[in-house]
């Protein structure tokens, strides 16, 4: 089996983590330590990465870089990356939009191959395993799964169009993470009214998610001309007990594109994304 060596930008908590899998199947995983904390250098060293003094000599020993740093740097680091003439594989594989993955793509072809991944999931640590989904060229994906064949962290390739992992990355994030933001609102309105159990109670009583029941949005959709309404009230709500209302003011304008729809009881899943898309 190959045994590329292996390059991580940078080693937080899931870089790190992810480049320990990795080394299971890589001669060597490096990192760059310039710059970076006291604390990246113990946790690159408790998970027996070895440090290298500059980026340059990372790109020019490995064969597989992976880029998963906080999202706002992924580009300026390409482009160092660019800079350096790195020929390799690069895994771009931090949470950005699928617009921003094609740019990097640009900016790292012809000379490098780029995969496209999204982790959707914990750091595989303490029995986690996340998924690194990936899309890019056929033969690069593959070189990327072999690189995590029997390892805590799974693959999955979506196709060979760079943008789809960071979509579906994002797409789920979008969800994911906002849920939370919205429970801590619901759960501070509630408490300022000294009734959060009982939301709690209400709330335990379901447990499935409403992202796996997309049927639901034609649903949504034809009831959002009261939803609107209801969400501005709640938002007034927030406001009154000091809570950020911009979230619930949003959702009710995003709901106003389904005005129309009032109460139709025929209407699609379709055609209700399609009406939401282009109002």
């Amino acid at each position: 089996m190959d045994q590329p060596t292996v390059g991580i930008l940078h080693p937080g908590s899931m870089g790190a983590a992810v480049a320990a899998c990795a080394a299971t199947n890589a001669s060597a995983v490096l990192w760059c330590d310039a710059g970076r904390s006291p604390a990246s250098a113990t946790r690159a060293a408790r998970l027996g990465l070895e440090a290298v003094s500059t980026l340059q000599e990372l790109l020019n020993r490995s064969e597989i870089v992976i880029s998963l740093c906080p999202p706002a740097a992924a580009e300026d680091l390409a482009r160092d990356v660019s800079a350096h003439g790195f020929a390799g594989l690069y895994v771009e594989a931090n949470a950005i939009s699928a617009e921003r993955a094609v740019r990097i793509a640009g900016l790292l072809g012809p000379t490098a191959a780029v995969v496209d991944g999204g982790v959707v999931g914990s750091p595989p640590v303490n029995g986690k395993t996340p998924t690194l989904y990936l899309s890019g060229p056929a033969s690069a994906t593959a070189r990327v799964e072999a690189l995590f064949v029997r390892t805590a962290v799974q693959t999955k390739v979506l196709g060979t169009e760079v943008g789809q992992a960071s979509a579906l990355k994002l797409a789920y994030a979008s969800f994911q993470k906002t849920s939370r933001v919205l429970v801590a609102l619901a759960i501070g309105l509630a408490r300022e009214h000294g009734v959060d159990q009982e939301l709690i109670a209400i709330a335990s009583r379901r447990t499935d998610s409403y992202l796996s029941e997309p049927e639901y949005i034609a649903k949504t959709a034809a009831r959002a001309w009261r939803w609107g309404p209801e969400l501005e009230e709640a938002a007034d709500m927030l406001a009154a007990a000091g809570l950020p209302p911009e979230m619930l003011h949003a959702a009710a304008s995003t709901l106003a594109r389904w005005d129309g729809n009032k109460d139709d009881g025929k209407l699609t899943l379709t055609e209700a994304l399609d009406r939401l898309a282009q109002p």
